[in-house]
């Protein structure tokens, strides 16, 4: 008799249970629908959201962005703490000395050209590429998943590291500021294309807030390229335009073919061709014609 009065109760408890899960994953539904619709109209076109909110998850999540960020993070965290320093605001000594920074004198050690992007100059340097990569790069990665959006990003960070060693050859280079700009130029030229479908309310404020911190950014960089002590490790503008260059042409074909195989996009292969050239002219100057040879 216990187990016939039990069972009632039981199974009167069961359905309640299964509401109450039932109402939780209604709501998480809910609010994750809402995110994935605000992204779509920050970072697609009109006629692109439907597929984009018909197979939208967050699964996987913005894996490369964020562990992109985390290695840069702890680099920093490195030379500012295990090799201590007077202050963050520059880095000298320990981070000219890093086998990751680009120097000219060591262009022989190949890996310079691209493990410069981990090591920052300062506080402000790596706070200002952090905000700006988190901030457009989380919602990109979402849209684009990671392979696109690293591949925009390392060709933002060669890029940036073969134009230094051609236009400012003598100078060192470090800074994630040609992925970060590449993920910028490719964005932009999305919304410039497609400025009135990709733009909601208050997007004008946004683009003005980025392009303040952009400003900046670069301001930073030319403040410690032409007026900071001659020891100290140069934040290379021209890494921020070559970075951006990259974003304009090979950024904005793919994140521009959200909804297609951008290999089969001619646009692609014409970017990637003048990409290669530019990197086949970057070798042979930095072999043959380069200053720093001397």
């Amino acid at each position: 008799m216990e187990l016939e009065r039990m069972n009632p109760e039981g199974a009167s408890e069961a359905p309640e249970e299964e509401k109450r899960d039932d109402a939780r994953s209604c709501c998480v539904c809910i609010s994750c629908d809402s995110f994935h619709e605000t992204i779509s109209k920050w970072m697609l076109p009109e006629d692109t959201r439907g597929t984009y909110l018909e197979r939208a998850n967050c699964i996987p999540p913005p894996i490369f962005i964020l562990a992109i960020s985390v290695a840069e993070l702890t680099t920093f965290i490195y030379y500012a703490v295990w090799k201590p320093q007077e202050q963050w605001m520059t880095l000298d000594s320990s981070i000219w000395d890093s086998p990751f920074t680009y120097r000219p004198d060591k262009r022989q050690e190949a890996w310079r050209f691209l493990s410069y992007m981990l090591v920052h100059a300062g506080i402000q340097h790596i706070l200002g590429n952090l905000f700006l990569q988190l901030f457009l790069g989380i919602p990109l990665e979402l849209v684009h998943k990671g392979h696109r959006v690293g591949l925009v990003y390392m060709a933002g960070v060669i890029a940036g590291s073969l134009a230094s060693s051609v236009c400012d050859p003598l100078h060192g280079l470090v800074g994630a500021s040609g992925g970060v700009y590449a993920l910028i130029g490719g964005y932009f030229m999305n919304v410039l294309v497609n400025f009135r479908e990709m733009i909601p309310l208050f997007g004008v404020a946004r683009l003005l807030i980025i392009f303040l911190i952009v400003g900046t950014d670069v301001g930073f960089a030319l403040y410690r390229r032409f007026f900071s002590p001659t020891d100290a490790p140069i934040v290379s503008f021209v890494a921020h335009i070559a970075g951006g260059l990259a974003g304009m042409s090979i950024g904005y074909v793919i994140f521009s073919s959200f909804d297609h195989n951008f290999i089969k996009d001619p646009r692609f292969w014409v970017s990637i061709v003048a990409y290669l050239v530019f990197v086949a002219f970057a070798i042979f100057f930095n072999v043959f014609f380069s200053p720093a040879n001397q």
